[in-house]
């Protein structure tokens, strides 16, 4: 289902007479509109405002814009709207009384994908959203398999051969989706209690799936056979406590340990894990860390929920800067929820509350 062109969510009746009509009329021949995606920018980019951190200081990070819904596609003015496309709207509108768009409500976490499609997991419209740029085009995947519907989808990454693996909470199992959102399969039924976090080895192939009730990391083959499980509930090391987002990058896992209040690295290689962040209440510390990201630099992006802040590591798990703080104003945030980045430099933060992606731009400095 595209965002632009929504007519699977009317009732077959109300189509049919809309269709009746137009063939009566001789305009169901209408042209289709192209559409791009808007990421709507600020204005004017030099703000400082726009820029983190802020003047003097060197800046690192800028604001690209937000993914808010179908709001972000607009028509390209190639190809106009004729008579046909407007009076089956004006149809529709008798019928349905109005025409609500389709936007993100509660977004949880996302990926890129190797199309550049965004792919987002939104939790109230029990729905992964995909922004496509290439084809102007929001789609909806909400079928996690055969007659059963996603209803708490969170976690999400690339999976083998280009599938899109979701985790969600409420089925506890890990769904297997094609390129195009077609149900493959699923894994981890009977096994995972409720899993959230997602992340993928794609030289081992190696799955690792957070299942936060149950206080562990459980690590699948690409197949969905269980090979070992990380942690066991506690607060020592490599003890977990409500473990929520994943990341994998370098060899490496990366664990929102959430209610511990740290990010804990393991490596999978079997070495000595190690820990980013500690609780406090100062500015880079952690209460009750969430989304986590690596960008192709090394950099470690921590989602601070209870204080709305995206909070930036080096690799060594040093604090560099923040940017947030509560508000819906460009660089804040309310009860933000995961984070990821792509081969451009982009990290995406799913902005839960104020049901949005916000996109910033790596400027490339260390």
């Amino acid at each position: 289902m595209t965002g632009r062109a929504r007519v699977g969510a009317w009732p077959s009746w109300r189509i049919g007479w809309a269709a009746v009509l137009l063939a009566l009329l001789g305009l169901s021949g209408c042209a289709e509109v192209k559409y791009v995606m808007r990421l709507d920018p600020l204005p004017d980019a030099t703000q400082p405002t726009q820029r983190w951190p802020a003047a003097p200081e060197t800046p690192r990070y800028r604001y690209v814009g937000q993914l808010l819904g179908e709001e972000n596609f607009v028509s390209d003015g190639t190809v106009q709207r004729n008579a046909g496309v407007k009076l089956f709207h004006w149809l529709v509108g008798l019928f349905d009384g109005s025409e609500e768009k389709l936007t993100l409500k509660r977004p949880q976490s996302g990926t890129v994908d190797a199309q550049g499609r965004i792919l987002v997991t939104d939790i109230s419209n029990h729905a992964v959203l995909v922004f496509d740029p290439v084809a102007g085009k929001l789609l909806v995947w909400g079928q996690a398999q055969a007659q059963t519907n996603f209803v708490t989808p969170i976690g999400i990454a690339m999976g083998a051969g280009g599938q899109v693996l979701v985790a969600d909470a409420e089925l506890g199992r890990v769904f297997r989706l094609d390129q195009e959102g077609k149900p493959l399969g699923s894994f981890g039924q009977g096994v995972l209690t409720r899993p959230t976090g997602l992340a993928r080895d794609a030289t081992l192939g190696r799955v690792y799936v957070s299942d936060t009730h149950a206080h562990d990391i459980k690590v699948f083959d690409d197949a969905g056979g269980l090979l070992e499980i990380i942690g066991q509930r506690g607060e020592g090391p490599d003890e977990l406590n409500f473990p929520t987002h994943l990341a994998f990058s370098g060899g490496k896992l990366y664990v929102a340990d959430s209610m511990n209040a740290r990010v804990q690295v393991f490596d999978t290689q079997g070495g000595a894990s190690s820990t980013i962040g500690r609780r406090g209440r100062f500015v880079g510390n952690l209460s009750r860390p969430k989304g986590v990201a690596v960008d192709g630099r090394g950099h470690v992006y921590v989602v601070e929920s209870f204080y709305d802040n995206l909070l930036v590591f080096d690799g060594a798990g040093n604090f560099l800067m923040p940017i947030g703080g509560t508000g819906k104003e460009v660089g804040q945030f309310y009860l933000p929820a995961g984070v990821w980045s792509d081969a451009r430099g982009r990290i995406y933060v799913a902005d839960m509350f104020n049901g949005r992606v916000v996109i910033f731009q790596f400027l490339g400095a260390n």
